[in-house]
């Protein structure tokens, strides 16, 4: 019988020019979120006509704490409610503002005409 001699010899990586391919996944474990904090804190101090402002505050509030406790869907709902809710407290107070300066202005010059016609009356004019 004849023995067969094998050599091993140790080639290292493989000679291909295929490169291996991989696949990465990025999780992301902090979600970009606005909470619109400021802007409903904001619109509470500055615009509170109808009490939205107070409402949106108490809304981003709820939003904040879900988005820390990790419920990414209720905390987006609850920011899609105050970026409504701000944004009427928004237009809302700035009407209501304006109303008030115009009501402010008309009646002042309304009076203005009241009090001048009664001098006149006075002095017979």
């Amino acid at each position: 019988m004849h023995k067969e001699e094998h050599k091993v010899t140790v080639l290292g990586a493989p000679h291909s020019t295929i490169l291996p391919r991989s696949t990465v996944i990025n999780i992301h474990s902090k979600t970009s979120m606005p909470d619109h904090v400021v802007w409903s804190l904001f619109n509470t101090i500055f615009l509170n006509w109808c009490c939205l402002g107070f409402i949106a505050f108490t809304y981003s509030l709820k939003s904040r704490d879900k988005k820390m406790v990790g419920n990414v869907t209720g905390a987006q709902a609850y920011a899609s409610t105050v970026k409504c809710l701000y944004i009427s407290a928004l237009i809302v107070g700035i009407l209501m503002t304006v109303g008030f300066i115009l009501l402010l202005v008309f009646g002042s010059v309304m009076i203005y005409h009241i009090m001048l016609q009664i001098i006149q009356e006075k002095q017979g004019y």
